[in-house]
């Protein structure tokens, strides 16, 4: 999920609006990966270089997982 941040900026938006962005793709890559007979997929989100980040990147970034795990986790146990 490489470039999430720089995205957002080349478009003057805030580096977390591009996070936000790359986590509604994931939604929709995990959604195609049956139909394309994928039945593993590994997601890269954070990276060790990741905690040089501000700490208000980190804790957006944090944020945003742990409301996307929380919203998806159902699914994502049900759909495997």
């Amino acid at each position: 999920m490489d470039g999430n941040g720089r995205w957002a900026q080349m478009r003057g938006r805030p580096r977390l609006f591009g996070h936000q962005a790359g986590a509604r793709r994931v939604r929709e890559i995990l959604e195609a990966c049956p139909e394309l007979g994928i039945h593993y997929l590994t997601i890269f989100a954070f990276s060790t270089e990741n905690w040089k980040r501000t700490q208000a990147e980190v804790t957006g970034l944090m944020t945003l997982f742990r409301r996307y795990i929380q919203k998806e986790a159902q699914s994502l146990l049900d759909n495997g």
